[in-house]
């Protein structure tokens, strides 16, 4: 499983309603990586849990994610992708 955010949205909270993300350090900065590592990872996670606009569209750019599985909470998109 691969937890990948934006680096500028470590430490947000983003609420709809009941519905919120903690983008918490701990759970999604354990450590930044460069472009090209991020995409290997993406490419050989099989569960990928992506929060923002600039690692959701990397992972479509890679056709590992799809636009039209991408929710959007408090401005911020955000995709859940499992492989088959």
């Amino acid at each position: 499983m691969l937890n990948m955010c934006d680096e500028d949205l470590l430490g947000r909270i983003i609420k709809n309603g009941k519905l919120q993300i903690n983008i918490s350090k701990s759970y999604y900065g354990q450590r930044l990586v460069e472009k090209e590592e991020a995409e290997t990872l993406l490419q050989n996670c099989s569960i990928l849990n992506l929060v923002g606009a600039n690692t959701i569209q990397m992972s479509v750019r890679l056709k590992v994610g799809s636009q039209q599985g991408v929710k959007t909470i408090d401005g911020i998109p955000f995709l859940i992708v499992f492989k088959m």
